[in-house]
Formats: structure tokens, C-alpha cells, sequence
């Protein structure tokens, strides 16, 4: 099994959601979008799809006022779909998705996957079809499309061989979920997504003024660190400086 790291697109937004002690109402920091892919003997998987390749060029069509909040970087053209056709694959080569969460920078591409299973967490499933949905940042059309979509929770196994496993990670959203790979090589990696945005939230009990539970994502950190403990590789959701260290694209993990 190899993993890819993927360039799903680029955003700025105002650094004091991220980092409590910055006073500047106006400083902005940029964050990578990150998706990734799992090639197997058996299939593709894809653990998130990124921004959908329209926000780069015209965010607010695509994303309406979130695009206020949410800023896609406009000379950044990278998304999922380029990234793939990068290493030779096409959308329909993808078997299955499991999305992180329903935000729209991750799961924005997941129209194009028209031949996948996907899965995502039933509390995440719950919370983008409840009535405050939009209030919430969730977008139907990001995420509500014809292809088989499954509620799971932590625990499960993806492929059903124990090398790619969700871990439940609420607190940025009800049902935030991460996955846990078992490289044959690399070892464990532990995929956060906006469990942990920043890899200081990590190490400061930093709650960004983006979640939706405190206290919740609190529990989440311990989870993360417990498992990082074992020897895990930890992949933070939009962390910069770690995503310039990380292999990327045709450059794997194994």
C-alpha cells in the first residue's frame, strides 16, 4: 500500500481563528488543503477530496459568503483532480472516499468520483442534513450526490484487513473523523484532518475559534497523542510548515 499526499488547494484566512494569543484582527496566514490517496492491489482510496477546482477562480459562486471566511488563494490552481491525473489516475479510478467531515474544502470534489463508495462519520451525515446545516458551514451541494454514501463510525474498517481504520475526532464538527494507515514500512500514520489544523492547537490545547465543541475536540487531542504515542505519524489538516516537510504528490509513503 502507498499514500500519497495530495494538493486539494490553498486558502488564507485570519490567523486569530487558529491562534488565540494573535491581537491583529487583520493578519492572515495561508493553509494548505491536503487530501490523500491510498493505492492498493485491491483499489483506490481517497481520504478527502479537497476544494472543488471552481473556488480557486470564483469562490464566491461557488461558496457564497463562506468565501468571506474562507479564502482560496487565486494563483493557486492545485486540486484533487489535477493531482491524480499527475499520477495517472482519473476519478474513476477511485473505489472509495472516505471523507473527514462535509466542509466544503473537504469534500468539495466529491461530485467527480462518480464510480466510489463513500463514507463518512452517521453524527457528520446527521449534522449536514439537520435544519441549521448552512449555518453550521455545510454546503448540500458539496457533498449530497447520487453515488452510495455510508454512515459509520470509529472503528471501522475501510477494506476489511485492518490497514486502514477511522478513529472518531469530534469537536471541530460532530463528526470529524480521522483515518489510521498501516504502512508496511513507514509504520503508522494517524490522518487528523481539522481535529487538528495546526499542529501548535496540538501541542498548546488550543481550541480554534472555528469548532464546534471545545470540549469535544479537547478529547480528541488526548485520543490523537495517545495514539501518537505508539510511534504514529501525525498529519495535521492545514498545517503549513508541516505539509512543506511531508513527501507530496508522485513522492509517497510505503
Amino acid at each position: 500500500m502507498k499514500m500519497h499526499i495530495l494538493d486539494g488547494g490553498r486558502l488564507a484566512m485570519k490567523k486569530r481563528i487558529y491562534v488565540p494569543e494573535c491581537s491583529d484582527k487583520a493578519e492572515m496566514i495561508e493553509l494548505p488543503v491536503i487530501a490523500i490517496l491510498f493505492r492498493r492491489h485491491d483499489g483506490n482510496i481517497l481520504y478527502d477530496t479537497g476544494c472543488h477546482p471552481s473556488a480557486a477562480t470564483d469562490a464566491e459562486g461557488r461558496w457564497g459568503r463562506l468565501a468571506n471566511v474562507m479564502q482560496p488563494i487565486s494563483d493557486h490552481s492545485g486540486n484533487v483532480i489535477d493531482s491524480l491525473g499527475a499520477l495517472g489516475l482519473a476519478p474513476g479510478d477511485i473505489n472509495v472516499v472516505v471523507n473527514s467531515h462535509f466542509h466544503p474544502d473537504h469534500c468539495g470534489c466529491n461530485e467527480f468520483f462518480t464510480n466510489a463508495r463513500f463514507f463518512v462519520h452517521e453524527r457528520e451525515l446527521a449534522a449536514a442534513r439537520a435544519e441549521d446545516a448552512a449555518m453550521q458551514g455545510y454546503m448540500q451541494g458539496e457533498w449530497d450526490h447520487p453515488m452510495p454514501m455510508e454512515g459509520c463510525v470509529g472503528g471501522h474498517d475501510v477494506m476489511g484487513d485492518g490497514l486502514l481504520v477511522t478513529v472518531d475526532l469530534p469537536g471541530h464538527t460532530p463528526g470529524t473523523m480521522g483515518l489510521r494507515a498501516f504502512l508496511e514500512n513507514t509504520g503508522q500514520v494517524l490522518l487528523v484532518s481539522d481535529a487538528v489544523s495546526l499542529r501548535r492547537n496540538l501541542d498548546r490545547d488550543e481550541v480554534p475559534k472555528n469548532a464546534w465543541d471545545a470540549e469535544a475536540l479537547l478529547d480528541s487531542y488526548k485520543v490523537i497523542r495517545k495514539i501518537e504515542a505508539t510511534g504514529a505519524m501525525v498529519v495535521c489538516g492545514h498545517d503549513d510548515e508541516q505539509c512543506r516537510s511531508l513527501k507530496m504528490g508522485d513522492d509517497c509513503y510505503d
